[in-house]
């Protein structure tokens, strides 16, 4: 380990001269930035978007954006109203209620009103053969008042018209209203609001509900209503695991000035980071309403680390502004380092080209390097100013000067010997943790919304509409284009190729029903002739096609006109990542085998189709990730202590934490995707944070003269202690979110935990280890002796020098 260069300690000397000469007139500034930032954080907005979800870089998304103003989009509601009373859903009282549902979502802002469909509206129609030829019509008639007659008619024309599993529940218990939604309002000009649409949908609920009426509804702005409804518990638990911190920090401590000056800091830079989002014109998503208290769980690390040095300088004896210009001293290089690490660490999620992730990454950046001025910077003001209790200077005083016998026993992990014990365990972990992170699934696991409960309502109406109808909200898009044809569905070679890809997919596991133009022609052909099924196939000439064309018509969202552009729907049973995987490779693998030399086949839209990209985008972009966070640690590492050997004992535990985190994810069933993507990032930057300020202590020491043992134990005495405090406190802190309603925020509360313990601990036990054999192996190399001839050398050339002498 080498000296630190003077030059550094030159400059750093020279700040904290002038930050403490300077600082009256600096902490006034201070105060007054956080009253303007704290006033312009209650403007803050929460600001939800379906395509800030989107890779826009992506093939598939691109070809999703070129075809979403022309077919259904993948941000789609759900309603559906749900018989529970006695029979099906053939009533008055029911068909009253699908129309005036349907009016409603009709009128609710935002919502695309040319895409909601529903048994009464005016593009969902019947087609039957009669003595006289073709007969068609609306399902439900303009003149339906609900008499037996009428139902009875509803009844006859719903059948005929295709849409039982579609538009009505497989076994006649429910009917669905479906809508497109839009990001731009085109009465507003303004972007939508997803919590007002969820408002409105869950007034319509209410309205509605009753004893024999009940209403399913899902879609993601419903789903972003739920999780902000769900924040008001969050905030309670956030609230429960800062006062846990708080008296976790009083019993550390024993000072309540140094407690809440601790919290208030690692606030500040919270409450400048919301104060900031709205000058800068940005907003706060809500899947990433977690970002502020991981700014502030980092806060309390370094805060607690500065006022650590400040008040063992002040038991030692040194006036408190001594006492703070020694903490800045000590403290800023590695912190300052430490924090560039944790900014570099979010700033690496943002190689993923999800506009919702750079928007994370870049909030959680901004944030960080704010720490550097309120935790490095003003927080030694604060401190110079301060006294502490005699109190808790007594109960100091009864263990300054004694050897702490714990960190003694523990430092003998410092030495060759203990270290292998350590290096065989810490093998056997990441053995195990690479066999089991081989399960982890990229993306969501399991059905459902994973960011709520399985019971929550959302989950359960989303159950009930997948196990009543034969559609859902996850549908993959397979895009047909047809150049130079005019009426491409009445050529041959164009529907057999559509054909043989809605045949094929039909059979791929977790694929719930397809619809395709070629499917509904074969019906509507065989529907010809009889309704005898051997014609229900794709004749080989135009003039076969030509009964078909009824199943061509624009209305059924499938074609457009003159069928040049078509698209097939796969409904999936789930989103779960490995299903989208699977669904999408064996399409892919199917459509490398269609003839497409008229026909070209394009994917994918559809929620599934930007889940596929959102999950494509995650797995490339993790590897890069952890290449560039490791590398960019290396080097400043590098650059810090000038010893690679450094950067070995830093990131070595880094890596096997790292690999142990996704084993976890694998083992509880938490996918990798972009909400958990920030916690790895963290994971790293606070293993870093460790790290630099132990190795930074032991260089000091070993520059004084002591043995590895002895700098490894006065590291652990000056900066473990509040190493192990912090992370024990915001393990605890976090964890209590494993009880919180939203599954995301327990997912993260688990992870948090997790990594904040295994960090500390790599950096406690593998960190000293791995200079242990360092050190043992360049003092074998100096001890290594000379060749012979170079031995024999040396006496002849002394005996020459004592002739000529």
């Amino acid at each position: 380990m080498k000296n630190p260069t003077r030059l550094v300690d030159r400059v750093v000397e020279r700040c904290a001269n002038g930050l403490l000469e300077w600082r009256k007139p600096l902490l006034a500034l201070f105060v007054l930035i956080t009253l303007a930032l704290g006033y312009s954080a209650t403007h803050v907005r929460l600001d939800p978007g379906f395509n800030k979800q989107i890779p826009i870089s992506h093939a598939f998304m691109r070809n999703y954006l070129h075809y979403s103003e022309i077919f259904s989009g993948a941000n789609s509601i759900l309603v559906s109203v749900r018989w529970k009373g006695e029979g099906d859903i053939y009533n008055t009282e029911f068909f009253e209620t699908l129309r005036k549902v349907t009016d409603e979502v009709f009128f609710i802002p935002g919502v695309r009103r040319a895409s909601v469909r529903s048994l009464f509206t005016p593009d969902v129609r019947y087609i039957e053969i009669t003595e006289q030829g073709y007969v068609g019509d609306v399902v439900v008639p303009p003149q339906f008042s609900g008499t037996p007659q009428d139902l009875a008619q509803v009844r006859n024309n719903t059948a005929r018209s295709g849409q039982i599993g579609r538009l009505v529940a497989n076994d006649l218990s429910a009917a669905m209203v479906r809508a497109d939604l839009q990001e731009i309002n085109p009465q507003t000009g303004e972007r939508v609001s997803y919590t007002e649409i969820a408002r409105q949908l869950e007034q319509i609920r209410e309205r509605f509900d009753n004893e024999n009426i009940e209403l399913n509804i899902v879609g993601f702005s419903k789903l972003v209503g739920d999780v902000v409804d769900g924040l008001v518990a969050v905030i309670g638990f956030f609230v429960i695991a800062f006062f846990i911190t708080a008296a976790l920090l009083w019993i550390y401590c024993r000072s309540f000035k140094l407690s809440v000056v601790a919290l208030l800091v690692a606030l500040l830079p919270v409450i400048w980071l919301l104060g900031l989002l709205p000058v800068l014109g940005l907003g706060i998503d809500p899947m990433s309403i977690l970002v502020p208290f991981l700014i502030f769980s980092i806060g309390v690390s370094h805060a607690v680390q500065m006022t650590n040095a400040w008040k063992q300088d002040v038991l030692a004896g040194s006036s408190s502004e001594d006492a703070a210009h020694a903490a800045f001293c000590k403290i800023f290089v590695p912190g300052a380092l430490a924090l560039l690490m944790n900014a570099l660490g979010f700033g690496v999620i943002m190689l993923i080209d999800i506009p919702i992730v750079r928007e994370l990454g870049l909030t959680a950046c901004i944030g960080v390097m704010l720490m550097i001025i309120t935790n490095k910077l003003m927080l030694p003001i604060i401190i110079s100013h301060m006294r502490l209790e005699p109190g808790a200077v007594a109960k100091s005083n009864e263990t300054v000067g004694a050897r702490h016998a714990l960190w003694w026993k523990l430092s003998v992990v410092a030495t060759p010997g203990p270290a292998l014990v350590v290096f065989a365990v810490s093998l056997v972990l990441l053995l195990a943790g690479t066999w089991k992170s081989r399960d982890l699934v990229v993306g969501d696991v399991g059905t459902g919304a994973p960011e709520l409960r399985d019971n929550s309502r959302y989950n359960r109406d989303n159950a009930q509409i997948i196990g009543s109808y034969s559609i859902g909200l996850d549908v993959l898009s397979i895009y047909a284009e047809v150049p130079g044809i005019q009426e491409a569905c009445l050529d041959p070679d164009v529907m057999r190729a559509v054909e043989q890809v809605d045949f094929q997919a039909r059979s791929i596991a977790g694929v719930q029903s397809v619809q395709s133009v070629a499917g509904m022609g074969k019906v509507a052909i065989a529907s010809n002739n009889e309704g005898n099924p051997r014609w229900a196939a794709i004749p080989g000439a135009q003039r076969g096609l030509q009964p078909g064309s009824m199943a061509y018509s624009q209305a059924h969202g499938l074609v457009l006109d003159g069928c040049q552009t078509m698209q097939i729907l796969v409904f999936l049973q789930n989103h779960s990542g490995e299903t989208i995987e699977h669904a999408v490779s064996e399409i892919e693998r199917i459509l490398a085998g269609v003839d497409q030399s008229k026909v070209q086949f394009k994917l994918a839209g559809g929620n599934a189709g930007v889940m596929a990209a959102s999950n494509e985008a995650v797995k490339q972009a993790e590897v890069q990730m952890h290449g560039a966070l490791l590398g960019s640690v290396a080097l400043f590492c590098w650059l810090t202590f000038r010893s690679f050997r450094a950067v070995l004992c830093i990131i070595t535990p880094l890596a096997i934490v790292a690999t142990l985190c996704n084993a976890l994810m694998a083992s509880f069933g938490i996918g990798l995707k972009v909400s958990t993507l920030p916690v790895l990032a963290l994971g790293v930057g606070v293993g870093v944070d460790y790290g630099i300020y132990l190795y930074e202590r032991m260089q000091h020491e070993l520059a004084a003269g002591k043995d590895l043992r002895t700098a490894f134990y006065e590291a652990m005495r000056q900066r473990g202690t509040a190493a192990l405090f912090t992370a024990f406190t915001m393990s605890v802190g976090v964890g209590t979110w494993a009880f919180a309603p939203l599954k995301f925020q327990a997912d993260m509360g688990i992870l948090l935990a997790f990594m904040f313990l295994v960090n500390v601990f790599g950096a406690i036990f593998l960190l000293p280890g791995l200079a242990a054999w360092f050190d043992r192996s360049a003092r074998l190399v100096k001890a290594k002796p000379r060749p012979a001839a170079a031995v024999a050398v040396a006496p002849r050339r002394k005996t020459i020098a004592m002739r000529r002498a």
